[in-house]
Formats: structure tokens, C-alpha cells, sequence
């Protein structure tokens, strides 16, 4: 067969099918039409499809995304591949919340003494950070991401998300979704100055890893099924919004307290572009999650030096 001949003879294979059938088809003297009518539906079937596909990559480029964050390197991942899906994404950063505050929060709530215990062990997390900066980069590797800043995201930096400060950049900014990432809890005022559908990115499974440490926690009560993080509605409660994807990645030995989050996070990235395109195209389905709800906190610091001495889990 001559090069460039295939074609012709597939096509000439089909307009015989179509004018002759097989043995059986010959039979049926509305096969023509049938076998017609069907390659037609299929045909306008794809071609509506790929008009949707079209639709949708135009609603990508053109669709104004915010993201709201305290920063970070886990956040400043998670906003990197972002980006390249929503070329118009911008940043509303708030500042950290002094220590003092989630001190004086914190022994309200739970007692002086285990917010004494906690602030003890992320100071240790911290630390622990530098040790860990081999394993962050196999991370960051193994998913081909990037933790650098982007000078070409624009970025405008306030002192808290629930100021009047903030809630006047979020009418300004007219955003089509709000992607919530590593951020203090909205309050009711800032929800309500918000129009659009407003998703969070959780290092847990809800409801039973709802708040912090939520992989940590996971592996702490021999649960390692639900090691893993959720793409979620949000609510006026803290992890409590209806759960929209999860993921479950599996850890590393070498992987503790100070990469936990990471790890989720990077394994996070295309669950959230999914749960923001759904947002844009108004086709969010989301589910109550299922089983016992537990808000969790970074464990003080004598559990977390027991499970490490005793467990290996660090």
C-alpha cells in the first residue's frame, strides 16, 4: 500500500459499511439510516463537549481567583500551582497572628498549661524545619513543584483577613471564587462581605481531623486510611463546611510533624484546581463528611516526645 493510501482506503471501508452492512445488517433495510443517525449523535455529542472544554479554558483564563493566606511555604506552593491554571489569581495576605494571641485564645479554651504544651512543641517544629530541609526538597521534587515567590502574582498585604481593611480589598478584587489556604478563621462579617463560593484548603480529613495536625493526629490513633487533606466549603465553623475532594498520600519514615503539612499540600494541588473549576462553572457537589468530629490542636509537648521516643512518630 502506498504512503498516504490508509486514509482512503478507511474511508472507503466506511461508505461500504455504511451503503452494505455486514451479512446481518444487509438484512435490516433501516440500517443505513440507524447506523447514520447514531454517528451523527455522537458526532454533535463530542462537538458540544468540546465546545464546553473550550468554554471552560476561557473561564480559567479570565477568572478572578483570590487567594487568602497568612503566608508561608506551604501556602506560596499551593499558590504557584494556582497560578498556572488562573493566570488573573491574586493574593490577600494577612499578617501572622501574634503569639501572645493564640497563647491567651488557647488557655482560655484548653488550660494555661497544654497552651504551654503546644507553643512548646511548634517552637520545636520550627527547629525541626532545618533538619527536615533534605526531605522538603524530596517533596518538592517528587511533584515538580516550586516554593519560591512569584513577583508576577499580585499580592496586597493586610493586618488581619477580618479587618475592614481586608473586606474592602475583597470588594475591590470582585473575585469569582475564594480559596482560603493556612489562614485564621473568617468571621462572620468577612463571610458575609463575600458573594462568591468560598473553598478552603484543609491538612486533614474532616470531620474527625478538623483544625491543626490533622496528618499527624491520623497516624497518632493508628488511623493512617485518613492520613490526607480536604478541599471544603466554608462555613461560620472551623473545618465543619461540606467536604468537596479528598486525597490520602501515603507518608515517608522520613517524614515528621514539620513535613506532615507539606507533603498534604503538594498531594493537594490538583484536588483544588478541580474544586475551583467546579466553582466557576457553578457545578459543586458537595457531601456531608462522615464520623466523629474532632477539632485538634499541635499536641503538647510531652505527647509529642512520647509518641517519638516510644512510636516513632515524630
Amino acid at each position: 500500500m502506498q504512503k498516504g493510501s490508509l486514509p482512503y482506503a478507511a474511508l472507503f471501508a466506511s461508505c461500504r459499511f455504511f451503503c452494505w452492512g455486514t451479512d446481518k445488517t444487509r438484512e435490516n433495510k433501516d440500517f443505513p439510516l440507524t447506523f447514520f443517525s447514531a454517528q451523527l449523535r455522537n458526532y454533535l455529542r463530542h462537538g458540544e463537549k468540546a465546545a464546553e472544554n473550550r468554554a471552560g479554558m476561557q473561564d480559567r483564563r479570565d477568572a478572578n481567583v483570590v487567594v487568602m493566606t497568612a503566608g508561608g511555604l506551604n501556602p506560596q506552593v499551593m499558590i504557584n500551582v494556582l497560578a498556572k491554571s488562573f493566570p488573573r489569581l491574586q493574593v490577600l495576605q494577612e499578617e501572622y497572628e501574634p503569639r501572645r494571641e493564640i497563647f491567651r485564645r488557647r488557655a482560655k479554651r484548653l488550660g494555661r498549661l497544654m497552651a504551654i504544651g503546644q507553643i512548646a512543641t511548634m517552637a520545636l517544629s520550627r527547629f525541626g524545619k532545618q533538619i527536615a530541609l533534605r526531605r522538603t526538597e524530596e517533596i518538592l521534587e517528587e511533584y515538580r513543584l516550586w516554593a519560591g515567590a512569584d513577583a508576577s502574582i499580585k499580592t496586597t498585604h493586610v493586618s488581619s483577613l477580618n479587618s475592614r481593611e481586608a473586606q474592602a480589598e475583597i470588594l475591590r478584587m470582585k473575585p469569582d471564587v475564594v480559596f482560603l489556604i493556612s489562614c485564621r478563621a473568617l468571621s462572620r462579617g468577612t463571610l458575609a462581605s463575600i458573594s462568591c463560593p468560598i473553598l478552603n484548603f484543609h491538612a486533614g480529613i474532616n470531620p474527625t481531623y478538623r483544625g491543626q495536625m490533622g496528618g499527624y493526629w491520623a497516624l497518632v490513633e493508628r488511623d493512617t486510611s485518613n492520613f490526607g487533606a480536604t478541599v471544603h466549603l466554608v462555613d461560620a465553623g472551623l473545618d465543619t463546611g461540606d467536604t468537596l475532594y479528598e486525597v490520602r498520600p501515603t507518608p515517608s519514615p522520613r517524614d515528621t510533624i514539620s513535613t506532615y503539612p507539606l507533603l498534604l499540600t503538594a498531594a493537594g494541588t490538583q484536588i483544588s484546581i478541580r474544586a475551583i473549576e467546579d466553582a466557576l462553572r457553578g457545578d459543586l457537589q458537595p457531601r456531608r463528611p462522615v464520623g466523629r468530629s474532632a477539632l485538634r490542636y499541635p499536641p503538647p509537648i510531652w505527647t509529642y516526645l512520647y509518641n517519638g521516643l516510644t512510636r516513632g512518630i515524630w
